[in-house]
């Protein structure tokens, strides 16, 4: 039989990897919306591609252009999220 905190360690580990994940997300929302404040930021729209991570910039008429993609970058695992600032460099270029 298992002892008792195996079980509750697990659950907060959890609790913990999606907390994680979530303020990574979070920091690149926000970073985008300091930059530039007009624009809506939409996290995943689509169904984002496994294992990495791809920031893209939907123009209203309707293409896009790639600021950041880790698909071809690592290992280790944390190249393929980029850095919040290097993302909003790449936005300033495509913003008027």
């Amino acid at each position: 039989m298992a002892s008792r905190g195996r079980k509750r360690k697990f659950e907060a580990a959890v609790i913990a990897a999606a907390e994680k994940q979530e303020k990574l997300a979070g920091g690149q929302k926000e970073a985008l919306r300091l930059e530039a404040p007009e624009l809506p930021v939409k996290v995943n729209p689509a169904k984002p591609r496994r294992g990495s991570f791809e920031v893209m910039l939907l123009r209203p008429d309707g293409s896009s252009a790639e600021l950041w993609t880790g698909i071809k970058k690592g290992p280790p695992r944390k190249l393929k999220f980029p850095e919040p600032q290097g993302v909003v460099e790449k936005l300033k270029k495509y913003l008027p």
